[in-house]
This record gives structure tokens, C-alpha cells and sequence, in this order.
């Protein structure tokens, strides 16, 4: 959450609602991303008229799937008590995992999320993506073009050649991914690249929209947002 307040600045500014997918995460300050200390700055977000979605609570990374006739998962947190380790997980075990974050994402934001969720790192399945399809969850990727960068090391990809790149190659209906902070980049990504690749993109006549609006998931959004 190192460039939350900046980013929330960014997109006021520039009049874009987004759509945050989120997990309970270490952060510098506070006791994890969705823990007390930002509950405030997620409950402001929600009136501004942002989105949110599950990136499951404790950041599980999908490792493998387990052979038998039920679905099982091999899982490994990488946030919360069981951080680093290899767990078994079945359907019920990762539907609820879906579940907890978006729980509470809807207590901070007095807003409920979208049946969507982005997997950890992107890592999948089309097991594991039956199974939250099961449980009301579709899966959210990135297009190529939309991998944004923030996460690579400074030393070999600067925030400029970032920003270039995205500017080139971003196309219509692209899902765009970043994130509130990364602690490996040595360089921020977000404070030199975010405004200037907004500007630029509304400058080549695009606009931006969350995920309720994208053409791939609002059928399936509508009538599970409604119940």
C-alpha cells in the first residue's frame, strides 16, 4: 500500500473508476492490507464509485492440481498464517478462500464486489477455474499489452521504457494490471508512469471502464450482482 494514497490522488484527478482486487497482504505500514489501518481508505474508494473483487484473502497461489475424482488443489499462501507453505485444498476450501476477501471487502466498502476474482500471479487451471465458476466466481486475467510492468526490477525495465511500451501496444477492450505497491521494485512504478500513461491513452481517444461495464464479463456480472 506504499503508493495507495497517490494512486487514489491519480485516478480522483483523472476521473477513472478502476476495479481493485485485493488480498490481505503485508504492508509497511498497518497491520495488512485489509486490516484497520486502510479501512479507510478502501471505505473512501467505495464512495467514490470504484469496483472490488476477490484475489483470494491470504494471496494463495494455485501450484498444481492433485489427480483424483474430486477437485483437489495444491496451494501455497504466500500472506496469513500459513504463508509459504504447501496445502491440499478442495472446492469448498478455495470457494471460501474466493469468499473471505470479498466478505471483506464488503464490510469495508459498504459496496458488494463483483463475482469476479484474479488468481495470484495469474495461475490457474481450467479445473480451478470450474470450480469458482461453481461458487460465482469468474476469473479476471490481463491482456498482454495490459501487463503494465510495475512489478519487474527497476535495473532492467525503467519506468520509461515501461510507459513506452504500454503507450505502443495498449488496445481496445485491453484489461489494464498494476498494484498498490511492490516491494521488490526499487523504482516505483506508479508515481512517474500512471499519470502520464492515463493522459496518454485519453489522448489517443481512449476511456476507461471497470470491469462491470467489460463486454467479456457483464453478462455474467449482471445477474449474480443483483441477488
Amino acid at each position: 500500500m506504499g503508493v495507495a494514497l497517490l494512486i487514489a490522488d491519480v485516478l480522483n484527478r483523472q476521473d477513472i473508476k478502476v476495479t481493485f482486487f485485493a488480498a490481505n497482504e503485508r504492508t509497511q505500514e498497518g497491520d495488512g492490507t485489509l486490516g484497520s489501518h486502510w479501512a479507510s481508505w478502501w471505505k473512501a474508494r467505495g464512495a467514490e464509485g470504484h469496483e472490488f473483487a476477490s484475489h483470494t484473502f491470504d494471496h494463495a497461489y494455485w501450484r498444481a492440481d492433485i489427480a483424483g475424482s474430486e477437485p483437489n488443489f495444491r496451494i501455497r499462501p504466500s500472506s496469513g498464517p500459513m504463508q509459504g507453505k504447501d496445502l491440499v485444498w478442495g472446492a469448498r476450501t478455495y470457494c471460501e478462500e474466493l469468499d473471505r476477501s470479498n466478505n471483506r471487502l464488503w464490510e469495508l466498502t459498504d459496496k458488494k464486489p463483483l463475482p469476479l476474482f484474479r488468481a495470484p500471479g495469474g495461475k490457474t487451471s481450467p479445473k480451478l477455474l470450474a470450480v469458482a465458476r461453481t461458487c460465482g466466481y469468474a476469473h479476471v486475467g490481463w491482456a498482454p499489452a495490459g501487463f503494465l510492468g510495475d512489478e519487474l526490477p527497476s535495473e532492467r525495465f525503467s519506468n520509461e521504457t515501461l510507459l513506452a511500451k504500454a503507450l505502443r501496444e495498449i488496445r481496445a477492450g485491453d484489461i489494464l494490471m498494476a498494484h498498490l505497491g511492490i516491494w521488490s521494485r526499487k523504482d516505483p512504478w506508479a508515481p512517474t508512469v500512471l499519470e502520464p500513461l492515463i493522459v496518454g491513452l485519453k489522448a489517443k481517444g481512449f476511456c476507461f471502464q471497470t470491469m462491470r461495464q467489460h463486454p467479456a464479463y457483464a453478462a455474467w456480472i449482471t445477474p449474480l450482482a443483483a441477488r
